[in-house]
């Protein structure tokens, strides 16, 4: 199953807008993807209640993981959304 950490970059972190695009191409994708803190337990990146209940902060890192079809494209493009300023977003 691949697997990438990245670091956040938008200003909210893993809030309000960024966690709104974030979780909006998450369900775009028929992989099974989930987000979490590096050394803590992964929930459903589909999900904004989940995604948002993490209070990940901008310059945290997170751990993705994706099993499924598309499961690199989708890593890639939660990748870009992650590592974007949220003002590029």
């Amino acid at each position: 199953m691949p697997e990438r950490v990245v670091t956040v970059v938008p200003e909210d972190g893993l809030h309000a807008r960024p966690a709104s695009k974030f979780v909006e191409a998450a369900s775009e994708f028929g992989a099974e993807i989930r987000v979490g803190h590096v050394d803590g337990d992964l929930v459903n990146a589909a999900s904004m209640l989940a995604v948002t209940g993490l209070g990940v902060a901008t310059g945290e890192d997170v751990r993705l993981t994706a099993e499924g079809e598309d499961d690199e494209a989708a890593l890639d493009e939660l990748e870009r959304i992650l590592t974007t300023p949220e003002d590029e977003l």
